[in-house]
């Protein structure tokens, strides 16, 4: 009698630590969710969008099964500076950020918003992969968010529906729409314009309107968003390289294994990358698109009657970013 009711003792708790053992193994099994999100249309040449896919595939290469990251574009996780926000309180886990609204929270991320400070796309990844980008990502950590590198938006260019910018003067008189940003709203004054800062949620009816003339964007972003639309002119003035913040939360990154926590730096490596890549390949198909759609589209001969009417704008901000920063992306 006693012998049985220990068999079946035994049983009950062989079953109940099988139980508890399938429930770990299942727990430790099932996937972390990523949440990324960013501001624009889920266009197949958009650059925010490629940057979000290409990490989400990346990541499943690397660490398969591991995770599952959800994309959330525009806007559903609020605009660019909600994000920020909510990655530094750990309610969102990641977000492709364009430069400028990060340079709110971290001054000398104002270099890469300085106008014609980086003469090419080469140039620009040769700076944000070395150590002037790993200092502005690492300022990053003092609100609790983790840079995990620079994607491309390409160089911004002005649209709008008053004239063509060919020379410098051409951009005076004009109402452009900036990021609520002080280095775009002095980089327009000093070139004369009307400089007029706007969330981006509110551009689109804004030109369409005619509150505003014409704003600066890069090319797929321009197309992705349908501005052909509501825009005469598009010139190709590269006057400043849009470098796209990676950023995740720490709070989420600190809850990664050392080993995941890796798998999600190398993904965001790849990630970039490969976008960048594919970003170049987009600009040259993207021109012809535009032209397609009826916009007039023009390139501009001379940058140095522009560049010498910013020179006090890099006078102005250096001493946000630091000389050090400054010294090293101009030592070209």
């Amino acid at each position: 009698m006693r012998s049985s009711t220990f068999s079946k003792t035994a049983k009950i708790l062989f079953l109940l630590v099988a139980v508890l053992f399938l429930s770990a193994t299942l727990a430790a099994a099932k996937p972390i969710t990523i949440k990324i999100g960013h501001c624009n249309a889920p266009g197949k040449t958009d650059p925010y969008h490629l940057t979000a896919t290409y990490f989400a595939e990346a990541l499943e290469e690397i660490a398969p099964g591991q995770f599952k990251v959800q994309i959330f574009p525009a806007r559903q996780l609020g605009d660019e500076k909600e994000m920020i926000e909510g990655i530094g309180f750990g309610t969102i886990d990641m977000g492709v950020i364009t430069n400028s609204p990060i340079s709110r929270i971290s001054e000398p991320f104002q270099v890469n918003d300085m106008p014609f400070i980086y003469p090419s796309e080469e140039y620009a990844h040769k700076i944000l992969d070395g150590p002037v980008g790993q200092k502005l990502l690492k300022t990053l950590e003092a609100k609790n968010i983790i840079g995990l590198g620079f994607a491309e938006g390409g160089f911004r260019q002005m649209i709008n529906n008053v004239r063509p910018v060919k020379v410098a003067g051409d951009v005076s008189g004009i109402k452009w729409r900036v990021m609520p940003n002080p280095v775009y709203i002095e980089m327009f004054r000093s070139l004369g314009g009307n400089a007029v800062p706007m969330p981006w949620g509110e551009v689109f009816t804004a030109i369409q309107q005619g509150t505003i003339d014409g704003l600066e964007i890069p090319l797929a972003v321009i197309f992705n968003n349908g501005f052909y639309e509501v825009a005469k002119y598009c010139s190709l003035t590269n006057h400043t390289y849009s470098a796209l913040g990676v950023l995740m939360s720490k709070r989420k990154f600190d809850k990664l294994t050392s080993e995941q926590q890796d798998a999600v730096r190398k993904a965001a490596r790849k990630a970039i990358d490969r976008e960048r890549i594919q970003n170049m390949k987009n600009v040259k198909e993207t021109v012809a698109k535009l032209e397609a759609k009826g916009m007039k589209v023009n390139s501009v001969a001379d940058f140095k009657p522009f560049q010498a009417k910013v020179t006090k704008v890099y006078d102005k901000f250096r001493p946000n970013i630091g000389d050090d920063i400054f010294n090293q992306v101009l030592s070209k």
